[in-house]
């Protein structure tokens, strides 16, 4: 059975908003879905988390909980394990070229990145959802990204963090890993260069 699309300038003027509304609705809630629910656990439990006032929720020291493993190639097919970062505070930020937030926040990590990289602070890109490294090389270049990206098409990097830990459900979302490589920090959603400056400096003051 085939059915024929009926064109919206055949619509009642007074139905075609309504439509255009909903479709918007549609398409909003599809990028959803594909592109930040797979792995939402409804919100976080990581006991001692603190719901920060500045776009970010940080961990006190004490109850801080290691990082999962996060490893596989970059967008450029070179092998990258944030384990060998160990000492360093790891900024994970998980991207796709498609998406508006991710757009936008770019230029300030690429900011913030080159500023603390002589504070012993690592940024690692998660690229996530894109079909091909081509379209993630683009990006990184149209940025210019001082740092490499994870190639995760499919979001299995970001399952490995576990429900009810301060784990990434929607894009773009920010992780931050101590020293010890234990998760420190998490924002869900763009952040602004002061944002982000002070979701690290506390982090990069810690033996």
């Amino acid at each position: 059975m085939s059915f024929r699309r009926r064109p919206l300038a055949h619509l009642p003027a007074r139905g075609r908003p309504a439509l255009r509304a909903a479709c918007a609705a549609a398409l909003m809630l599809s990028g959803c879905l594909s592109g930040c629910g797979d792995n939402d656990s409804g919100g976080s439990s990581q006991a001692g988390f603190v719901k920060g006032d500045d776009g970010f929720d940080t961990v006190p020291v004490a109850a801080r909980k290691p990082a999962p493993a996060i490893d596989g190639r970059t967008t450029h097919g070179d092998p990258l394990n944030i384990a060998d970062y160990k000492g360093k505070v790891v900024v994970l930020n998980i991207w796709g070229s498609w998406c508006g937030p991710c757009i936008a926040e770019a230029p300030g990590f690429a900011e913030v990145a080159e500023e603390n990289r002589s504070k012993g602070v690592q940024f690692v890109g998660i690229n996530t959802r894109d079909s091909s490294t081509a379209q993630a090389i683009s990006f990184e270049e149209r940025h210019e990204l001082p740092y490499p990206s994870l190639f995760d098409p499919s979001g299995k990097l970001m399952l490995r963090f576990p429900k009810g830990s301060l784990n990434p459900q929607f894009l773009p979302s920010t992780i931050v890993v101590d020293r010890h490589g234990r998760t420190a920090a998490r924002a869900i959603g763009p952040l602004g260069e002061q944002q982000l400056r002070k979701m690290i400096q506390p982090l990069t003051a810690e033996d």
